[in-house]
């Protein structure tokens, strides 16, 4: 296992990347109830699943449980809007874009 910031590994957070692989020990045992919980799920920043916030992208999957089911609420209100950041509607700042859409309630009456 050669990693640049070995100390990363066994320190309480799962990391992902080269960190979250059999020849790191899945980063040193770290990863190991994510991955029990998310076997399908590939992201960068596994300490974002399930963290309280609504994460969009690769993290609001199946796979990945919704983002640990952050995503739960959002995706029940905007079944059809898919941004990489789902805490910005609503936000008070029309982001436009894919956010000013009827899917995302026009960014939630921010537009």
């Amino acid at each position: 296992c050669q990693l640049s910031k070995p100390s990363r590994i066994r320190d309480g957070d799962c990391d992902g990347g080269r960190y979250n692989s059999e020849d790191c020990g899945w980063d040193g045992g770290d990863c190991i109830e994510f991955n029990e919980n998310y076997p399908n799920c590939n992201v960068s920043d596994p300490s974002r699943i399930g963290d309280g916030d609504c994460d969009g992208g690769e993290y609001n999957t199946e796979e990945c449980g919704w983002d640990g089911e952050d995503c739960i609420e959002y995706n029940e209100k905007y079944p059809g809007c898919h941004v990489d950041r789902p805490k910005s509607i609503g936000d008070g700042k029309c982001d436009g874009g894919d956010y000013n859409t009827e899917e995302c309630g026009w960014d939630e009456g921010d537009c």
